[in-house]
């Protein structure tokens, strides 16, 4: 497994060197400048909407340009949630309840009753002072650290209003200074990061009733998609094939006594149909919960498929006593889809399967040296175990840049 140039460095990925060659201190940066533009834009949306909608309701006008507001506030805060994931990494899911299928008094309950619209509006009322924050001291230190590295390049630079650096020995502690300030640049960039994902985890990611509201409908819909699969599966496979022998035995019957010969090969025929709708049915069950699973464990399960993956993988289970079901089958079914992706997708050429138990935490790691490129699309596999990690509290991240590794990891709870 390639290890990353941050985890190699003196001093580790926590240390001066670590974090500033770390791409993940510098992709937040962007993100930082441009947030104070998005944070006085939402806040003159929210002031100026609200403001108009409370002196216009006098009228008939101003109930909709506040709903017109609400929906805004509620569509930047959405918008916020994505940035985040891409700036900082903090996958933060939309913790709204529920949308109502139809009655517009019934959405309109939804929107002002539900407390994620008025988190929403907290959120983007204090981007405005922080991302002011955030792009003051970016700029102060960025540009202190660009004069003090390029000083040897200029013919005098001033520091402060009496220091004047102009001598060789002064622009080569100057150039040195630059790059502490780097230093000091990278743990500000990373302090900000915190803070600013902190606050939006906290306003936008809903409150423990929501999130365990959203987990349950998370498991809901994915439990209603396996079933649509499990039917459909039926239907495609095994019902076709009862089908056919239903029909060759009724054919047979009706040949017995005329044509004993053809009748013969008729049930025959309708045999080998019984055996495959048999194995069929077996395959099903199989994807189901797997039997070697229940008998043997994960180590076994999991020794199988990685032994019937197309390249070497290298599996190690270390869970000790067995972790709860719900936990086992979930693990289980992440290595699946991430080494059947791996073998459909990934073109790679070395992999590794890692479980690990450490007190009531199950870690599951599938790594591959692939392609990459891979996302949690909506209604793909991955997903799909993401929310049934999620309906025990657990947490599947995948980390897939372009130009590999993949990395899917999940952390599940015995305990919930």
């Amino acid at each position: 497994m390639d290890v990353p140039l941050r985890e190699r460095v003196p001093l580790g990925p926590s240390g001066p060197v670590g974090v500033v060659v770390d791409p993940r201190t510098w992709r937040a940066v962007p993100y930082l400048l441009v947030s104070l533009f998005l944070g006085l834009t939402w806040f003159l949306v929210v002031a100026v909407g609200s403001t108009i909608s409370v002196v216009m309701m006098a009228v008939w006008v101003g109930f909709p340009l506040l709903l017109v507001t609400v929906v805004a506030w509620r569509g930047a805060a959405m918008l916020e949630r994505r940035l985040l994931w891409l700036a900082f990494g903090v996958r933060i899911r939309d913790p709204y309840r529920r949308r109502p299928e139809r009655g517009v008094m019934n959405h309109l309950k939804w929107l002002f009753r539900d407390p994620a619209t008025w988190r929403d509006l907290g959120y983007l009322i204090l981007l405005a002072p922080l991302s002011l924050l955030e792009f003051v001291v970016l700029m102060v230190l960025g540009s202190m650290s660009v004069a003090l590295i390029l000083a040897p390049f200029r013919e005098e630079l001033m520091i402060g209003a009496a220091f004047v650096v102009n001598t060789p020995v002064e622009r080569a502690l100057a150039v040195l200074a630059g790059f502490v300030m780097v230093v000091v640049l990278a743990y500000a960039v990373r302090g900000l990061s915190l803070l600013h994902g902190t606050l939006a985890a906290a306003l936008l990611g809903g409150g423990e009733e929501e999130r365990l509201r959203a987990s349950r409908a998370r498991g809901i819909d994915a439990a209603e998609a396996e079933r649509r699969r499990i039917e459909r599966d039926l239907h495609d496979g095994a019902q076709l094939l009862l089908l056919s022998v239903a029909m060759d035995l009724g054919r047979a019957r009706t040949k017995l006594d005329d044509d004993p010969e053809q009748a013969k090969e008729l049930i025959a025929q309708a045999h080998t149909g019984t055996r495959a709708a048999i194995a069929e049915l077996r395959d099903l069950a199989r994807g189901i919960h797997p039997a070697i699973l229940t008998d043997r464990g994960l180590d076994a399960a999991l020794s199988a498929l990685a032994a019937r993956a197309p390249i070497g993988v290298d599996a190690v289970v270390d869970v000790g006593e067995r972790p709860p079901a719900a936990v086992e089958s979930i693990a289980y079914y992440i290595v699946a889809e991430s080494l059947a992706n791996m073998s459909k997708h990934a073109v790679a050429s070395e992999a590794s399967v890692r479980v690990v138990r450490a007190g009531q935490m199950v870690t599951v790691e599938v790594w591959d040296n692939g392609i990459g490129g891979a996302t949690l699309r909506h209604g793909g596999g991955l997903a799909g175990l993401a929310d049934r990690a999620a309906t025990i509290d657990g947490v599947l991240v995948l980390s897939s840049p372009v130009g590999g590794p993949t990395l899917v990891r999940a952390e599940l709870p015995c305990e919930w």
